[in-house]
């Protein structure tokens, strides 16, 4: 057997088919969806079971028709006349047009874009799912609380995790699971979940499932000891601050990247009172970007049918401002095969969760006192956009010490000898999906933090 199948989410959202070797187009000037699927063999079914059959995607999909896909070419034949415009998604998806009449042009830039901008809006269809994954992953985090003082390692989190999960109907995660403790805490895309807890102060569990190709996306940060330290809660209040402020300021015509500036300057003043931060006023330090070598990533990122969801014509948060800086007719389409499971988050300044570089948040700030709205190529919410909410602080040795106390331009800020007390807290995230509606918010993520956390874990 190979890789299990994991149907391309552009094919999705127009079909709802998740079988393999399907095709699907869309006559323009007819307003008319033809999903196209293969040859249900008999053989076949006897290894991998029954696909649907024509009468079945009929009935459970909300295209205009369905056909096989041996009668593709014909199609394309009969409608294409001479000088039709083909548009196709990727250029490797292009047919080989043998049987039509004259010239077709056969454009592969312009699909791409328009099914992006189309999915950043979500239908109520699409909010129900990703809100039906959030409560089953907010319920998992919960049983994750209840057991918490009776582990003994991370993978026993994980688990616990996607065996709720799977037990809920959910049987695919959304990314893999992660689960931090201790100074693994300060790495965003930590995977190894196989390290002892005991002695550790914090867990991060970032953990989220899909449901019906649908994603959600958590994060919370938990006393493995069902108490915080002195530095560990000092940290967690500050992050609990920074996610409260910024939910709050969420509505239809706010700019996202302002958000990210509010959380920063939440963090720049906390960080200030604790005295890791020094020798500077907040707008000072601020204004070199110093404040990213504790919340070194984006404030959040779009959700649906992939967890990084695409974002449309414009970036929600980086835009053209900090490019370049360090860091930083008919239309038809196929479905397909990629690797097994979800992909793994990458890191570094082309993730799609974004790197956020001193630099890149110096220019930001500056953005904010000389240009004026609007922002351009910076995202404006809009109803129905499901966005993440994911401020963060963490104590990455490596990281600290080479980009930021190896630099004069930073080190005067970072007082070494308070930050000492802090490495082995490791990391605070707290991340919620957030759905903008008509005049505000919705909190689709109802998975227990701050004292409500503690007594769950207290029992």
């Amino acid at each position: 057997m190979g890789p299990a199948f994991r149907q391309r989410r552009h094919f999705f959202y127009l079909t709802g088919a998740e079988t393999p070797g399907c095709a699907v187009t869309y006559d323009i000037t007819r307003d008319f969806l033809v999903l196209w699927i293969p040859y249900n063999d008999p053989k076949r079914a006897l290894w991998f079971g029954k696909t649907p059959s024509i009468e079945d995607y009929r009935t459970i999909t909300a295209v205009d028709d369905v056909r096989l896909i041996n009668g593709l070419e014909r199609f394309f034949s009969r409608t294409l006349s001479p000088g039709s415009t083909l548009y196709v998604l990727d250029p490797e998806q292009a047919p080989t047009l043998t049987t039509t009449k004259g010239i077709i042009q056969i454009d592969t830039s312009k699909l791409r874009p328009a099914i992006d901008a189309a999915r950043v809006i979500k239908t109520e269809y699409e909010i129900n799912m990703i809100r039906r994954a959030n409560t089953i992953s907010s319920a998992a985090h919960r049983a994750i609380l209840a057991r918490l003082k009776r582990l003994s390692n991370e993978r026993e989190i994980e688990a616990i995790f996607r065996g709720f999960c799977l037990a809920q109907g959910a049987k695919h995660q959304a990314y893999p699971v992660i689960a931090g403790s201790g100074t693994a805490a300060s790495c965003l895309h930590y995977e190894d979940n196989n390290q002892q807890l005991e002695g550790k102060q914090l867990v991060i569990i970032d953990a989220s499932c899909e449901w019906n190709c649908y994603a959600s996306d958590i994060t919370r940060t938990m006393p493995i000891d069902g108490k915080f330290s002195t530095e560990a809660q000092a940290i967690y209040s500050i992050v609990q601050r920074m996610q409260e402020e910024v939910i709050e300021r969420i509505k239809p015509g706010v700019v996202f990247y302002t958000l990210h500036l509010h959380a920063c300057i939440v963090a720049v003043t906390e960080l200030l009172k604790l005295g890791i931060l020094h020798n500077g006023t907040a707008s000072e330090i601020f204004n070199k970007g110093t404040v990213a070598a504790f919340f070194p990533h984006g404030l959040g990122h779009h959700v649906g049918l992939e967890v990084h969801d695409v974002s449309g014509y414009e970036d929600l948060l980086v835009g053209s401002a900090t490019a370049g800086v360090a860091g930083a007719g008919l239309l038809g389409g196929y479905s397909g095969y990629s690797k097994a499971g979800p992909q793994r988050r990458s890191n570094g300044p082309s993730s799609k969760r974004e790197w956020m570089s001193p630099e890149m948040l110096s220019i930001m700030y500056r953005n904010t006192v000389t240009v004026r709205p609007p922002y351009k190529s910076r995202q404006t919410l809009q109803k129905n956009m499901v966005v993440t909410i994911e401020p963060g602080i963490y104590f990455s040795k490596d990281y600290i010490k080479a980009c930021f106390l190896d630099n004069p331009l930073h080190a005067k800020y970072i007082n070494t000898k308070v930050l000492e007390k802090y490495w082995d807290v490791g990391g605070v995230r707290i991340e919620d999906c957030i759905l903008v509606t008509n005049t505000g918010y919705d909190n689709l993520t109802s998975a227990p933090k701050g004292d409500d956390m503690l007594k769950i874990i207290n029992g």
